[in-house]
């Protein structure tokens, strides 16, 4: 089949298209806000309601919002055109991509693509699970340098309800670039634009994440072919343990992922291609090591800190 688009309802991409960007402009207001009034930034929560009010009051908001949304969905749709046009190279057929709104906070729970064909060669496997993470990747890299640079460090006390976000390596890297040593009693107001840049890392290492369908789960396969399963036990059990300690996000992956490998009755293997047993070329174990790297600069452990299960359990018995 010449034609790898079999969306069956591409009404339906478009309208989840549509509601992802109104989500995420909706995102937006919140960290505008915060960032024009100096409400906390990437060291606090944001009003999203209070924004929403405020920016039928002052014009810079609404802007900045809009510019949050662009900078989020052009990595979201990079991402997925990464997969989608290497699917349409190898003739595989797959799905347009599917956004997925989401919470009020970031504004989405990323996209994905159903590949309708089976995949026969390593090679495809992996382009087409790289890809998508590349391309990614490397559209978040100057949304959050850009929103860096429009950022600025101020004093800054929390308030006990006060939402913190955890860093990413890469973050760390950049931060410390642009303002050295953010002291105590201060606090970085992320520019929205970096925010963004900051939720692309955070999809990119999820899908990175070297487990089942996941585009981590692909790349193994591609590179470890059956011992990938094994890869695949370590990182339930690596997941559980941080969403016990780190963020229940972790738990959430792993049950998902988890669900629909024994829905399929898959058991944690991945569909066989022809060359199981053949190595990958040089070019593709050289980007397989610079996808680990990028796996390790994008990995947030606490995507929102104080959330892993064991403390969410502790505040429900503090509260009770």
């Amino acid at each position: 089949m010449n034609d790898a688009s079999v969306g069956e309802r591409p009404w339906l991409n478009g309208l989840l298209f549509v509601l992802t960007i109104l989500s995420t402009c909706f995102a937006g207001l919140g960290w505008s806000a915060s960032y024009l009034y100096l409400d906390g930034g990437a060291a606090s929560g944001a009003d999203f309601v209070a924004g929403a009010g405020r920016a039928f009051t002052d014009p810079r908001i609404f802007p900045l919002s809009a510019l949050y949304a662009a900078a989020l969905m052009t990595i979201l749709v990079g991402h997925e055109l990464g997969h989608y046009l290497t699917c349409r190279r190898y003739g595989i057929r797959a799905t347009l991509p599917f956004f997925i709104p989401g919470p009020p906070f970031i504004g989405t729970f990323g996209a994905f693509i159903r590949i309708k064909s089976p995949i026969r060669f390593k090679h495809q496997i992996f382009d087409v699970g790289a890809n998508g993470p590349l391309v990614g990747f490397f559209l978040a890299l100057p949304a959050l340098a850009g929103g860096l640079a429009f950022s600025r460090v101020t004093a800054y006390i929390p308030a006990a309800d006060t939402i913190s976000f955890g860093e990413p390596l890469l973050f760390k890297l950049l931060t410390a670039l642009f303002f050295g040593r953010v002291p105590e009693g201060s606090a970085l107001i992320l520019h929205p634009v970096g925010f963004a840049g900051w939720v692309g890392l955070l999809v990119t290492a999820i899908n990175l994440v070297p487990l089942g369908q996941l585009d981590g789960g692909h790349i193994a396969y591609a590179l470890l072919g059956r011992k990938a399963r094994f890869v695949s036990r370590i990182m339930v059990g690596f997941l559980v343990v941080m969403g016990v300690f780190f963020h229940i996000t972790w738990l959430i992956v792993a049950a998902v992922i988890l669900f629909f490998e024994f829905k399929s009755k898959s058991r944690m293997k991945h569909p066989p291609v022809m060359d199981e047993d053949a190595p990958l070329d040089p070019k593709r174990r050289f980007l397989s090591v610079l996808i680990v790297l990028i796996f390790i600069l994008s990995f947030i452990p606490d995507p929102v800190k104080g959330m892993g299960l064991l403390s969410v359990i502790k505040g429900a018995l503090g509260a009770g």
